[in-house]
């Protein structure tokens, strides 16, 4: 074997080793004698994010061809792209559970760990354990089985869509649960889902896009805290008397609807802030302490949702997934939860090759993204044998910005109107009474 071989089997190796120290041993061992054992599939899904390519069989060759060097003693895996998507169809639930589970503990112990290493990145923002919820759409093929399955819910004549909605530590920028969903799926729903998946007590930060009494109540029955904003499609109430003591920036969300119901008003302290721009921008939270959310913190925490829309752009723009390669919705929804996983996992490798010295969220995706594929392809860069090395070295350019990132001219561009600002009233008499005599039943309940 000549050594330009030996340098790239080892080269691979390397790749393979980087995703071994993220998966599971015990519950996703290697199996002799097996074309689709669970890791091989595992594995080949992940690589499968991260291949170039134009079509569904490009990426799939790509991946294939890795894992046969990754693992070259073993059977190799099925030739076909049919073989493979069967096989992550019967087996993708499965595995996309186990390897999630596993991820968030890796994950919150890693960044926990000594600040010399990967809990530099840092698992709470002061003492919250903080998350970022948006939600985004992703195009697919126009085939007759994704148009009625997945619908179309934007502009007209526009491709069958999915609803990718996302919850992203603040901390590291990287991401913790995703649900799919058609194209007209409601991203409330969505996120209702996912906050099984929230460690207690987490702070989720959102855009005016989840608002709602019955959301509200949601979020703070599993417990967890708010810090969202809104706008003028919300109605508070002041004065109301409900809380135990009445204090500069405290409201009510309480609905005609929800005091039909029986429901006990929400509690909540509003918090005005004022950006770069000179735009206010109101945030509702369920803590009143402000010692233990400080107005200063809040617009801290909401600055850094925006970290959620540079993931987005990532997943869009720097990885190329912005539409699927799935003529089928299964297939397509198989294809964005292997996405989303794919770029999870990039983003942990990174994560343990940063260096101590490097602040957060300092990583290049796009510079460990041709990495990998250079890694795949066998393909090494001269003078950097490591692939470790080449991880550590990619980071984003530190140069300061002289001018706003913001094209000149833009016709797509889609320029909504601000929020606005909520409206705020005081409390009528009859939801004075009604407050009080459910506050007097309170301590009984």
């Amino acid at each position: 074997m000549n050594r330009q071989r030996i340098a790239t089997l080892t080269y691979v190796s390397q790749l393979r080793n980087s995703i071994r120290d993220w998966l599971p041993t015990r519950s996703l061992p290697l199996i002799d004698g097996v074309r689709w054992s669970d890791r091989i599939l595992a594995v080949c899904a992940i690589v499968w994010s991260w291949a170039a390519g134009s079509t569904q069989a490009q990426r799939f060759e790509a991946a294939r061809d890795a894992v046969v060097k990754m693992y070259p003693s073993r059977r190799r895996p099925g030739k076909t792209l049919a073989g493979f998507m069967q096989a992550l169809v019967q087996r993708s639930e499965h595995l996309l559970a186990l390897l999630s589970e596993h991820l968030r503990q890796r994950m919150e112990r890693a960044l926990e760990g000594p600040p010399g290493r990967s809990g530099a990145a840092g698992w709470r923002i002061g003492r919250w354990i903080a998350f970022a919820a948006d939600s985004t759409k992703l195009d697919c093929p126009m085939t007759r089985a994704n148009e009625r399955e997945l619908g179309c819910a934007s502009r007209e004549k526009s491709w069958p869509q999915m609803v990718l909605a996302t919850l992203v530590h603040l901390g590291s920028g990287l991401p913790w649960s995703w649900r799919l969903g058609p194209a007209c799926s409601s991203e409330r729903e969505l996120l209702v889902r996912m906050l099984e998946d929230l460690p207690l007590h987490s702070l989720l930060v959102a855009d005016a896009g989840f608002v709602g009494f019955d959301l509200f109540k949601t979020i703070l029955a599993c417990g967890h805290s708010l810090l969202i904003r809104v706008g003028a499609n919300v109605h508070l109430i002041e004065k109301l008397g409900y809380a135990l003591e009445e204090c500069d920036g405290l409201v009510y969300l309480w609905p005609k609807d929800g005091q039909k119901r029986g429901l006990s008003p929400l509690v909540l302290r509003k918090i005005t802030i004022v950006d770069g721009r000179n735009r206010r921008m109101v945030l509702l939270t369920n803590v009143l302490d402000k010692t233990l959310l400080s107005d200063a913190q809040a617009a801290e925490l909401y600055r850094r949702r925006w970290g959620i829309e540079l993931f987005y752009r990532t997943l869009k723009q720097t990885m190329g997934r912005g539409k699927m390669l799935s003529d089928s919705p299964r297939h397509a929804e198989i294809e964005g939860n292997w996405m989303m996983l794919g770029l999870w996992m990039l983003g942990l490798i990174l994560l343990e090759h940063k260096p101590a010295e490097a602040p957060a969220q300092s990583q290049s995706v796009a510079q460990a993204l041709h990495a990998v594929r250079d890694a795949m392809a066998g393909r090494i860069r001269p003078g950097h044998r490591k692939l470790e090395r080449v991880l550590r070295l990619a980071l984003k350019d530190a140069y300061v910005r002289a001018n706003a990132k913001a094209a000149r001219h833009w016709p797509h561009r889609k320029n909504p109107p601000p929020p606005g600002e909520p409206q705020a009233r005081m409390a009528e008499e009859a939801e004075i009474r009604l407050a009080n005599e459910m506050k007097r039943l309170r301590p009984a309940a």
